[in-house]
């Protein structure tokens, strides 16, 4: 049997021919891919001739010989760390993600991706999608609702103020997870006409970025969200950061990370990066997801070369709100 997959091919998604196994490895699961969703991390790979696409959710069709997670008929989300060693110190501690034969998008498998008919992942890297959690939903969180969640919670403490800046693909699910969470979310924004979304997506408090010194008690983790960095001499301030606080971006944007050293060495700031999330954190992700009914923001587009490059244009445009679904008939 023969599937497809796109491929980045000239700055855009191409179908290309892709062998679907009639033999599946002994802990192997063949999934029927129904929603895939698009991450800024997919930009970069458009000119690769890789196969893109690491949140897809679909149906299992077949089952390796050992699998015992998953039966045929089951609903499976694949994200971004497709497989590790195992045995290593890190996934020996649940850091899986770090290990250094982790198998990540863009990194290993090229011919592995979401955005495709048919995805062949491992049972143990492969994450049960909650009864109560519709699958359009589900696509965005593979990797965007991972990365937040996992973000959060191993940045806080209890009764933390958590910052947020930008709300965008990343920066609306960090305001949704932070506020489910329970701690005061404090969202900054160069836009003042998001004030009223923050808020409903459960900020405590918004500020203009430009204008941070108008914050009322300073921040303990500031999440930062946007697809660039902000202004630190203005932020980087006991007022606005608490002194010990932990800094943590979560897009690469280009060029450096250049930070003022005195505020950083007086007042004991914490620069903390972020890769998506271990496997128990992932799926923890998705429990707590459906249970405090967390959605991402979607636009949905067809299961096509012409629906991929529609999301494509309009997430490079700026104008996607907030993440793009592909969605098979």
């Amino acid at each position: 049997m023969e599937g497809f997959v796109y491929r980045g091919v000239g700055g855009a998604g191409k179908s290309s021919p892709l062998p679907v196994p009639t033999d599946l490895g002994p802990k192997e699961v063949l999934i029927n891919i129904t929603h895939s969703s698009l991450c800024g991390t997919d930009l970069h790979f458009l000119d690769t001739g890789m196969a893109l696409g690491h949140e897809g959710v679909g149906i299992v069709e077949k089952i390796g010989s050992e699998v015992t997670q998953f039966k045929v008929g089951d609903r499976a989300g694949a994200g971004y760390i497709r497989n590790s060693c195992g045995h290593c110190s890190y996934c020996l501690k649940g850091q899986d993600e770090y290990c250094y034969e982790r198998s990540a998008y863009g990194e290993k498998d090229h011919s592995t991706g979401t955005f495709g008919d048919y995805y062949v992942g491992l049972e143990t890297y492969l994450h049960t999608i909650p009864d109560n959690l519709a699958s359009e939903f589900a696509s965005p969180l593979q990797c965007a609702g991972a990365t937040v969640y996992s973000a959060i919670i191993s940045s806080t403490k209890p009764g933390d103020r958590v910052g947020i800046i930008g709300i965008g693909g990343l920066g609306h699910l960090a305001i949704q997870f932070s506020a489910k969470l329970g701690f005061e979310t404090i969202v900054f924004s160069t836009t003042a006409a998001k004030e009223e979304e923050a808020k409903s997506l459960g900020a405590s408090e918004f500020y203009l970025l430009g204008e941070p010194e108008k914050i009322t008690k300073p921040i303990n983790t500031l999440i930062i969200a946007g697809n660039k960095y902000p202004d630190w001499s203005k932020l980087l301030k006991k007022e606005i950061i608490a002194r010990d606080a932990n800094i943590v971006p979560l897009s690469a944007p280009s060029g450096p990370i250049e930070l003022p050293s005195w505020p950083m060495f007086f007042d004991g700031y914490n620069l903390i990066t972020s890769l998506v999330a271990s496997r128990p954190v992932h799926d923890e992700m998705l429990t707590f997801a459906a249970h405090h009914e967390i959605k991402p923001i979607i636009e949905k587009f067809d299961f096509s070369e012409d629906g991929f490059k529609k999301a494509v244009d309009k997430l490079q445009s700026g104008k996607l709100r907030y993440r793009g679904v592909l969605v098979k008939a």
